[in-house]
């Protein structure tokens, strides 16, 4: 499981960086703070079977919405 979050982690990062433009500090910080991250860490949920784009789409909902709904 912790191979499949830190593979789905690392792709997200690369994907704040390109559609943000932010740096990776801040990158790292976004997603790492982010409930969508607690979410993929949490086996109960099975969240780490997904795409990363899949979860990156959920990462964007909650940035827009300031929170998962």
């Amino acid at each position: 499981m912790q191979y499949l979050v830190e593979g789905i982690t690392k792709d997200i990062i690369a994907y704040l960086m390109e559609d943000s433009g932010c740096d990776l500090p801040t990158a790292l910080k976004e997603f790492y703070n982010s409930e969508t991250f607690a979410k993929l860490s949490d086996e109960a949920t099975g969240l780490y079977v997904e795409s990363s784009s899949y979860v990156y789409e959920i990462l964007k909902v909650e940035l827009s919405m300031g929170r998962l709904t």
